[in-house]
């Protein structure tokens, strides 16, 4: 078992120094997050949620959770390219499991989310938003973005295998970000959803990973609790983990 985390941290490093040797991924990608803060939340700040819920405090966490799939989402691009150039051969012809490859490129997947955390929260505290400081809500934060992100890249790591080019994958994964985005409880209370729009969020990993952030972020609670938003993610990102390990070496076939 300890071999089965060093050799998936050795897959994760691999992965992390690709960001340190381009770090201006990070700031691109940062530029969405902070046009809907910037924007769409200043044009609707003055809707109130819930009593005296603001709503940018409402949507500060659904944008954090955006940009987490945004990136985690298109990552399986990564594994088409790896393929492409020889290293995905070299990767199975080591004695590393299919597993802890998988599970290594998940995790860095979530280092990257990791600085886009980090700037949501800036702006969201340069806009006012009533942020939660303690150690265990960041902790929590942390947790989940990189729960988040091995959920999602693991997603799309399974569509790599199974479409196998570039061209497809990218019509696939523009084709899932928006109804998971918009299929969720992003920029809008479960509440208010019509019931059909209700029963699709309840089944949406998106909706608890940003039912948790609220919470730890804004102290807003949300209609499932911290205990089912943990588990849920868990148990999502354990199967698929589980299939894209089984379909790994598809995507050279």
């Amino acid at each position: 078992m300890i071999r089965f985390f060093q050799k998936t941290f050795v897959i994760a490093e691999f992965e992390i120094i690709k960001i340190f040797r381009d770090p201006t991924e990070i700031l691109t990608r940062a530029v969405q997050p902070a046009l809907w803060l910037l924007v769409f939340g200043q044009v609707f700040v003055r809707i109130r949620i819930t009593g005296a819920v603001n709503y940018l405090d409402f949507m500060s966490p659904g944008i954090l959770a955006q940009s987490t799939l945004f990136v985690s989402i298109f990552y399986g691009i990564a594994i088409i390219w790896e393929r492409d150039l020889g290293l995905t051969h070299k990767f199975l012809a080591t004695p590393t499991p299919r597993a802890a490859l998988v599970l290594g490129k998940a995790l860095s997947a979530g280092v990257r989310c990791i600085p886009l955390a980090a700037i949501v929260y800036l702006l969201a505290l340069l806009l006012g938003v009533q942020m939660n400081g303690s150690p265990f809500a960041l902790l929590g934060v942390l947790l989940m973005v990189i729960l988040g992100s091995v959920v999602f890249s693991t997603f799309s790591l399974i569509i790599a295998c199974l479409v196998k080019t570039r061209e497809r994958f990218m019509g696939v994964g523009q084709l899932m970000t928006m109804p998971l985005f918009f299929a969720s409880n992003a920029i809008y209370p479960l509440a208010l959803m019509p019931p059909w729009l209700q029963a699709i969020s309840k089944v949406n990993p998106l909706s608890y990973m940003i039912d948790a952030l609220r919470e730890l972020m804004t102290g807003i609670p949300g209609p499932f609790g911290l205990s089912l938003d943990f588990l849920v993610l868990f148990l999502c990102s354990m199967g698929l983990l589980a299939l894209g390990s089984v379909l790994y070496k598809r995507v050279i076939t």
